[in-house]
């Protein structure tokens, strides 16, 4: 089972090291089941490869775009088979949109916090 660690995106690029018995027959990002990149990927120390996937910019829009990185064997071009492997997800989340998302959140912490402190006091008066 191929094992993948990620390194994260830097200038649009999303890189980590594959380790694996044998190199896939290839390394692609997919988005909603259709495959949006495909991945470099270099030989290093091992049985391990160096990926770098190229994330194509019209991917990158307000809210939150989950890309997952899979390893099987099809050819450059061809769909993503059902032997795929799944090997790390990533979540891009940008824009305005994100920001009403995170203060929604915020306040339903806020409110659950306070539930909490309530029925504390409550349980901390009976005792």
């Amino acid at each position: 089972m191929p094992k993948f660690e990620d390194y994260g995106v830097r200038g649009g690029v999303w890189s980590g090291r594959l380790t694996a018995t044998r190199l896939p027959g290839r390394v692609c990002a997919t988005h909603l089941g259709e495959v949006v990149a495909e991945a470099v990927m270099t030989e290093a120390a091992g049985n391990a490869w160096d990926l770098r996937v190229a994330l194509p910019a019209a991917l990158i829009s307000e809210g939150v775009t989950s890309l997952i990185l899979v390893a099987d064997e099809g050819g450059p071009g061809a769909p993503v088979g059902p032997a795929s492997v799944h090997l790390a997800r990533l979540n891009l989340a940008a824009g305005r949109v994100l920001d009403d998302d995170v203060a929604a959140e915020l306040a339903l912490l806020r409110s659950e916090l306070e539930l909490l402190k309530r029925e504390f006091r409550r349980f901390a008066a009976e005792a």
